[in-house]
């Protein structure tokens, strides 16, 4: 695949699909379970309603508008190249930030216009809108209001307006800034990631070249965040291959939306991931006799998986019969039609991807940044370039070196143009070219870019010795009793560990056993068994990285309550905040 000269702005996705294959379902989304489609042409007219209504209002290039829904859906995309094509900026802003947030954000940004896809975000915006400079807020929803879909396409009507869009649009350079992402920050304030157009696109054709698809006539799911810069630039690949976008109905339903979609790639995130693992592995389990054994046997023959036919030609031919009998069934329940998952976001366990990839869904396994748009390398199953455990080598053009403290610098027409209004922090990780991820890694001897830590979050215990929390919490989310676990233990004489039990799990072991648990936190048998799961991975940890004393939170962790953020990374000051009781209770026991 190589770049055709004339997309060089992200607007140019969707005309380039328009010449070369205009597809009937471009865009395709469920609403109230009615399926609703756009044709590429449908797609581009209404983006030009769109920059037309923009234009009535005032918008001129340069000005900022922000952009908030909680489901992917096609006015995001009609928004999103509407207010580009006229050299305007777009600020999407992920739909769980709180109003404090939403206060600073839209303030710090200059945003002047903001659009909702739903009444609940609409008074989230209006409680705060007071202290921003937004003229007004538009909803997606199409309803009888002044603020409504229709009341703003409206302004769209005037056809005298579409010259000057084209003016506009010629106007419009690649190293324009196309859009201010706010990081969602698992520390401190969000920062404005300010990128180019010539930043995105040409990270989507280094990765369009490493993930190797040839035709157009593939459909694709869309459900992780479009605020997003993975989704997001994944959706701009979409459109420039032809693929069918479908939007899935919400995260909860993606396992229902993905047999119906039946997608041929999607894009995940290892949360996602274990979650679809956790639910295949109980289904096995519920299983009984051979057709357990079986089960188990492939599972098993996954873990041990290597690519290009290392393990040899008997591992192969097993592996051939488990494909047969176990994991085709896998691939039914995910659609039937997954080639691959590009995986991004955060760290991937190693387990996981030899069993996909095993199971004949490979995980490839990327790394990357907003400040990078995103990727800065990704695994490929060509030219050996598939290496379990990695990220990868880096992708064309992008320089990856590691510091003399092992922190990863970046180089290439991907690194970011700046923090929006903060030259300090711009000048503080953007040095000599190169942008300083924060994050620990080693490359091989091969070029394979290996990820060890985020240098943030390495501790130091107060006897001096460093612990890198990630490993070890990716060890211990390996248990099925553990859905999430954070080690803590900074400056003190031990690391110790929060845990939140899989209650599905713990729920299913405790009736197995006819064991009533009044209290997860309390039970003697659940403490008992959770330990036996920590001494095990312990056996694989130094002595002073073993984890010493956990204790388990009541509650699940989640986005709305604000563990997480909504790419499902720990938010890890919040969580210790949170808990500052069961902290207590760890190291200053009365």
């Amino acid at each position: 695949m190589h770049k055709p000269s004339k997309i060089t702005r992200l607007f140019d996705f969707p005309y380039h699909q328009l010449e070369n294959y205009p597809q009937q379902n471009c865009l395709v989304s469920k609403e109230n379970t009615i399926r609703k489609s756009f044709s590429t042409n449908e797609y581009i007219n209404n983006a030009n309603t769109v920059n037309k209504a923009l234009l009535k209002l005032g918008v001129k290039p340069g000005d900022k508008i922000a952009l908030i829904t909680s489901v992917n859906q096609p006015k995001w995309h009609f928004l999103d190249i509407g207010i580009m094509q006229i050299g305007a900026v777009n600020v999407p802003l992920y739909p769980t930030f709180s109003e404090k947030d939403y206060a600073y954000i839209l303030n710090h940004s200059d945003s002047i216009y903001c659009f909702v896809s739903d009444e609940y975000l609409y008074q989230k915006v209006i409680k705060v809108q007071e202290q921003t400079q937004l003229k007004k807020v538009f909803t997606f929803e199409e309803l009888d209001t002044d603020y409504s879909w229709n009341s703003f396409l409206n302004h769209g009507s005037d056809e005298t307006f579409q010259t000057k869009v084209d003016e506009l649009k010629k106007a419009v350079q690649p190293s324009d800034l196309a859009t201010i992402i706010y990081t969602s920050g698992t520390t401190g304030t969000p920062k404005g990631v300010m990128l180019s157009h010539s930043n995105i696109v040409s990270n989507v054709f280094a990765v369009g070249n490493r993930v190797n698809l040839q035709d157009n006539h593939k459909i694709v799911v869309s459900y992780l965040p479009i605020c997003h810069i993975f989704e997001r630039a994944a959706s701009y690949y979409c459109q420039y291959m032809g693929f069918e976008i479908h939007f899935a109905e919400s995260i909860d339903k993606i396992g229902e939306n993905l047999r119906e979609i039946q997608p041929h790639f999607m894009a995940v995130v290892p949360r996602l991931l274990e979650k679809v693992f956790d639910k295949i592995v109980d289904k096995g389990s519920d299983l009984s006799g051979i057709k357990k054994r079986l089960f188990f046997w492939a599972l098993e023959l996954g873990e041990h998986y290597k690519p290009y036919k290392e393990n040899g030609w008997w591992y192969e031919f097993q592996l051939s019969i488990a494909r047969k009998l176990i994991f085709s069934k896998w691939k039914e329940a995910l659609g039937g039609q997954l080639e691959f998952m590009l995986a991004g976001s955060a760290p991937t366990q190693a387990r996981l991807v030899r069993i996909f990839t095993a199971a004949g869904i490979p995980v490839f396994e990327g790394y990357g940044l907003t400040e990078t748009s995103p990727a800065i390398s990704v695994n490929d199953m060509r030219n050996k370039g598939f290496k379990i455990g990695t990220v990868g080598r880096a992708i064309e053009n992008v320089t990856v070196k590691i510091a003399e403290d092992g922190e990863i610098l970046v180089k290439g027409p991907n690194v970011m143009m700046g923090y929006y209004k903060d030259s300090e922090k711009t000048n503080e990780s953007i040095i000599n070219g190169y942008f300083h991820t924060g994050d620990i890694g080693e490359l091989d001897n091969e070029g394979f870019l290996k990820i060890t830590d985020r240098k943030k979050e390495i501790f130091k215990t107060s006897g001096g010795k460093y612990i890198a929390p990630a490993i070890l919490e990716g060890e211990l989310k390996k248990s099925r009793f553990i859905e999430q676990v954070m080690v803590i233990g900074e400056g003190e004489k031990m690391p110790a560990a929060f845990i939140q039990i899989s209650f599905d799990f713990v729920q299913e072991w405790a009736k197995r056993h006819q064991h009533a648990i009044t209290d997860i936190t309390t039970d003697e048998k659940l403490l008992k068994r959770i330990q036996k799961e920590i001494d095990f991975c312990n056996e694989k940890f130094g002595k002073w990285e073993q984890i010493k004393r956990f204790e388990i939170t009541p509650d699940e962790w989640t986005i709305d309550e604000g563990h997480l953020t909504p790419t499902l990374k720990m938010r890890r000051k919040i969580i210790l905040e949170k808990y500052n009781d069961l902290y207590l209770k760890i190291y200053n026991p009365q």
